[in-house]
């Protein structure tokens, strides 16, 4: 169900500097004159940042900013871009991409329209590298060394301890698919193993991130967001919403076919020819994991009171010990022998199950500018009760926190507007709200 506010805010913004060097040296242009919209975007569910330029180029442009850009500098892909965006309230976000292609162009008379792609360095670092090391210790320690040999990236902004040790090759993957594959496998530092799992990898302008999902409900509320119709922003609140749309909830007969409520799992161990049956049910989880509502388990429980997926699984027992030559050989005969690599009775179920929940709600909402807003803040919103008549009594089951899964920040000439797809794993207020 969507929502729209009659009272619009957005107000506009500002493109500071949006300067494209060339990749022959020597010479840059700034585009800015030219641009008739931008849009930038960052997600918990990408590894990196892009944007989107639309740019009019005309040979009456007055101001010659953007005059024969195309063909002149010229643009054909790679070039450095030095971008710095304000929105109405003066909140910045500043970045360095580069063009990653040129479409859609449409030439005319007097002028020619086309798109700009951008996306970060390490982004394309990606594509020229490959993992092929061997690695054991902590995950999150080597998670710091491959994205700084191989994405060839300073720009870190955290990487959540984690607790299992594991060792691994590179096999030749990129970097971004090792470090994603490696964050279904974490388990957090403070966690009690075998209860909760499950990592996210992603970019914003801070620079790349790896965070449990339990990590990001422990934050504070950055902003505090109301829809009211009023135009009116009350006491304690940001901004108000001048949009919002519930877009899904619960999908009960989804989750009960992947086993998010309750599944089996069967575990193989061919070295001592064993096999294990581990029940796991979303209970198990209720008390350990942090929650952004108070209502965690919101199906009917009567509906999963058994199994409704087994997963069948060999267990990585005595395979690639510590140490390399002789000493694995040596590591594998006096303590290695018995030891698991990957603890995946801790892990595998737990991990599916948070990824799942996490979307148990998912909305989205739109806002006037507000650049400070990244992915993987957590925001607070208020939205009404809905009832037959004039009402301003709050939501207690929608409203409390959200995980901002992505944001688009979006700038033309006269407006800018933050729309955000927003997340939580459960209903209702816990604390705060």
């Amino acid at each position: 169900m969507a929502h729209q506010n009659q009272n619009n805010p957005a107000g506009p913004g500002n493109i500071k500097k949006f300067e494209i060097s060339s990749n022959k040296g020597g010479k840059s242009v700034d585009v800015s004159g030219g641009c008739m919209d931008l849009r930038y975007y960052e997600s918990v569910l990408s590894n990196q940042v892009t944007a989107t330029a639309t740019i009019i180029e005309s040979g009456n442009d007055e101001s010659g900013a953007a005059e024969g850009v195309l063909d002149s500098l010229p643009i054909r892909g790679g070039e450095s871009t030095n971008l710095v965006m304000i929105d109405a309230r003066e909140q910045e976000i500043e970045m360095e991409m580069f063009v990653n292609r040129v479409r859609d162009g449409d030439s005319g008379n007097m002028k020619d329209l086309y798109f700009l792609d951008f996306v970060t360095e390490e982004s394309l670092n990606n594509e020229n590298s490959r993992v092929i090391e061997r690695f054991e210790g902590k995950i999150s320690d080597n998670i710091s060394e491959i994205i700084s040999k191989y994405l060839k990236s300073s720009k870190v902004g955290e990487i959540e301890e984690t607790s299992e040790e594991y060792n691994f090759y590179g096999n030749s993957k990129k970097a971004y698919n090792v470090i994603t594959t490696l964050a279904s496998k974490s388990i957090p530092a403070d966690k009690t193993p075998g209860t909760v799992a499950g990592f996210l990898f992603y970019q914003t302008r801070d620079g790349l991130f790896f965070k449990s999902i339990d990590s990001f409900f422990k934050q504070e509320p950055v902003k505090k967001f109301i829809y009211n119709n009023t135009g009116e922003i009350p006491e304690g609140f940001d901004a108000n919403i001048v949009n919002y749309n519930i877009g899904s909830d619960n999908d009960m007969d989804m989750n009960l076919n992947i086993g998010t409520y309750n599944n089996n799992s069967i575990y193989f161990d061919f070295y001592k020819m064993e096999y294990k049956e581990v029940p796991f049910k979303i209970d198990d989880q209720e008390g350990e994991a942090e929650t952004a509502g108070k209502d965690y388990i919101v199906a009917n429980k009567q509906f999963f009171e058994n199994p409704t997926r087994t997963f069948s699984t060999l267990k990585d027992m005595g395979v690639n010990p510590k140490g390399t030559g002789y000493e694995q050989l040596d590591n594998f005969k006096n303590e290695e022998e018995q030891k698991e690599n990957y603890k995946v009775e801790q892990t595998q179920v737990q991990t599916i199950m948070r990824y799942n929940q996490i979307f148990t709600v998912k909305t989205s909402i739109l806002i006037a500018g507000d650049f400070s807003i990244k992915a993987g803040d957590i925001i607070e919103c208020t939205f009404p009760q809905v009832k037959s008549e004039r009402n301003k009594e709050k939501n207690e089951q929608s409203g409390g926190k959200y995980l901002v899964a992505s944001v688009c920040h979006y700038m033309a000439p006269d407006e800018t507007f933050s729309s955000m797809e927003l997340i939580r794993d459960s209903f209702g207020s816990n604390g705060g709200f």
